[in-house]
């Protein structure tokens, strides 16, 4: 039996440290199936934070690289990117990260098929009839805002590229029908953002190759379509948010027909390309992933019946479903085991991991270590209620004394139209076996909850993210759980906004830590690019009408109410979120003594990627409250400067 020692809380010695985090962890994404070969995006902060494309062969059960050095998969359309790459009969097509050009990898390796330029390609569709990859593009050549349009790339090696739709702001999901003859795909314009209000049109395909007859489906202003699929034999799928959750309909014979209705989201906010939760086991049958109250699961959905048969299994967070001839696959994880890619065999419904996030067996953490989630409803401003994950410290050698009470980290996810899930991550554990409780936040505005709850933020952002954040701590401090002292809260992008407005318009947190957050959204709604430059027109107000709104909620004008220290970590190259954003809140704290650290990094754009910085950040943030909340921790070798420190 090991034994435990009490040791104060937030310095309990823990075997997850962020060396180990950076080493032994790849991110993954992006499945694609391809006859017997399944392909997959990986990841790597080893390899500075490329993503390498992999494939595994069902025939052999070899897993192998398919994209060599230094070639990046991965695409900066709407700056966050997604759908960076396509396979079909064995080629592959990708987007390289340094140049924004198309390659179409060969036996000699990849070659470019699209002109050197100002152009960014991705969501890719391979049209076989005319040889050509049809794929959304933004233009940066011209003056003002990109241009996005669907384009046709010839496969024929001679660079061309044929727009193909055009007119609208935006443009997503090009599908080709299984016959060639059709093509659907989403398209949607300023103000709205993808979870607003899309449409789905489908036109024909002529044998020349261009589209006629043109006619939205479905849609609008004020719904929202996710995911449009054709089946086997031709029907086409799409998952719709018009009954407020996002469920499964398909289009038959001129009309829209729900497939099946369920107070639960089967589709998810299309911040990246790419984005999939079904696909078809055979024309009769869908393999599928749907979230209800933050927690994902699997189903099968019988077409013909028009019954869903809950699939048991222990995931918990599950996304890039797709499934082909009986199989299906998806990245899926839960609290206490990695995120991985796995297979599901439908005839037996037995699962297989085909790679892993991060190999448990070789990082020899014993499971005692990991601390599992609380689903936490908790009651908030307007007698309303939000959610969130509670996790509770563990370590199975260490710790609190019975009269003491952990400090808490609160997690505020970006977006803010987004959400958190309770997939495995050492990063929380990291927390959690030093000896800190965690509440990651699922506030007003998070998707998984309907289209009612995401509307929450409507107009509110700032106030709504904020009181929820605010009242899950105060709800924790009320249990009995944490230290009312000693409440820090965290965040990146928007949830760095979240944070720093917690912080400044709330005095309940102690301590926070801001990565690229937003300190004037102001500058936010002048400065950011296309896809959100619209973002506040419904979580604030249209700009410039609502300039006062602007100015009220911003943190960086209102520097004097904010007493609590923050540290801050800012890439240099992010073209989101600008690093003058970090800028002025630093040196606007750092004038008026608050203890304040500032983290820059060359070469890190929005989210950190490389390994070295993503350690830096963990090992930067715990030395600050070690500091802040008066306790020492191992290894205490200052990774930080801290100004204003003795203010204390």
């Amino acid at each position: 039996m090991t034994e435990v020692t009490q040791k104060a809380f937030g310095t309990w010695e823990s075997p997850i440290t962020s060396d180990l985090i950076v080493s032994g962890t790849v991110g993954l994404q992006e499945i694609k199936v391809d006859g017997s070969d399944t392909y997959w995006l990986e990841g790597r902060p080893s390899e500075g934070g490329r993503s390498v494309l992999v494939k595994y062969s069902l025939q052999t059960g070899d897993t192998m690289d398919v994209t060599p050095q230094p070639f990046n998969v991965r695409t900066r359309v709407h700056e966050y990117g997604g759908g960076a790459y396509t396979v079909s009969n064995g080629v592959a097509y990708f987007s390289d990260f340094s140049d924004g050009r198309v390659y179409r990898l060969n036996e000699q390796g990849p070659e470019p098929i699209t002109p050197e330029g100002a152009y960014r390609y991705a969501d890719f569709v391979v049209d076989e009839a005319q040889q050509r990859l049809i794929c959304v593009r933004e233009d940066h050549t011209g003056e003002g805002e990109a241009v996005n349009t669907l384009v046709a790339i010839a496969l024929n090696g001679s660079h061309t590229v044929d727009v193909l739709v055009d007119g609208s702001d935006f443009y997503s999901s090009p599908r080709v029908s299984p016959d060639g003859t059709q093509l659907a795909y989403l398209a949607w314009n300023h103000p709205n953002m993808p979870w607003d209000g899309t449409e789905l049109s489908v036109a024909n395909i002529e044998t020349d190759g261009s589209l006629s007859g043109t006619v939205v489906v479905a849609g609008g202003i004020e719904e929202s379509i996710f995911q449009p699929e054709w089946s086997p034999e031709g029907t086409l799928y799409f998952v719709s948010d018009r009954s407020n959750w996002w469920n499964l309909y398909s289009y038959q014979q001129g009309k829209v027909v729900s497939v099946f209705d369920m107070d639960a989201e089967f589709g998810l906010p299309q911040w990246v390309f790419g984005m999939s939760t079904y696909g078809f086991l055979d024309e009769n049958t869908i393999f599928c992933a749907l979230n209800q109250l933050g927690l994902w699961s699997l189903a099968q959905i019988d077409l013909s019946k028009k019954e869903l048969t809950t699939i048991v299994s222990h995931f918990q967070a599950i996304h890039s479903v797709q499934a082909h001839r009986g199989l299906g696959y998806f990245v899926g994880g839960s609290p206490t085991k990695p995120t991985a890619v796995v297979q599901y065999v439908s005839a037996n419904r037995e699962f297989e991991t085909l790679k892993e996030s991060v190999d448990l067996v070789e990082l020899n953490v014993d499971p005692e270590f990991f601390s599992v989630p609380e689903v936490l409803e908790f009651p908030t401003t307007n007698d309303q209620t939000a959610y969130a994950f509670f996790y509770a410290p563990a370590n199975e050698t260490c710790d609190g004394a019975p009269t003491e009470r952990p400090p808490l980290v609160v997690m505020s996810h970006g977006g803010p139209t987004s959400a958190t899930t309770t997939a495995f991550n050492l990063q929380i554990q990291y927390w959690t076996s030093r000896g800190f409780a965690v509440l990651d936040v699922n506030y007003g505005g998070s998707t998984g909850y309907g289209r009612a709850y995401r509307k929450r933020l409507n107009g509110n952002w700032g106030i709504v993210d904020v009181d929820d954040c605010t009242h899950g701590a105060l709800y924790l401090v009320k249990r009995g759980d944490v230290r009312a002292d000693q409440l820090a809260i965290r965040g990146g992008s928007a949830g760095g906004y979240t944070t720093l407005s917690a912080l400044t318009f709330r005095d309940v947190f102690a301590a926070g830590a801001s990565y690229f957050g937003v300190s004037d959204i102001e500058l936010l709604a002048k400065e950011t690019h296309k896809f959100e430059s619209r973002y506040m027109d419904s979580m604030v107000g249209p700009y410039p009408e609502k300039k006062e709104v602007y100015m009220e909620r911003s943190p960086i004008h209102y520097i004097e109410k904010l007493q609590s220290p923050v540290i801050f970590f800012q890439g240099l190259d992010d073209k989101i979120v600008l690093p003058n954003q970090a800028e002025m809140m630093v040196e606007g704290l750092r004038s008026k003594g608050v203890p304040v650290a500032y983290v820059p990094f060359e070469g890190e754009g929005h989210g950190f990627r490389q390994a070295q910085n993503i350690k830096k950040t963990l090992d930067a943030e715990l030395y600050f409250y070690s500091k802040v909340f008066g306790f020492d921790v191992t290894d205490d070798d200052a990774p930080v400067v801290i100004e204003n420190l003795a203010q204390l």
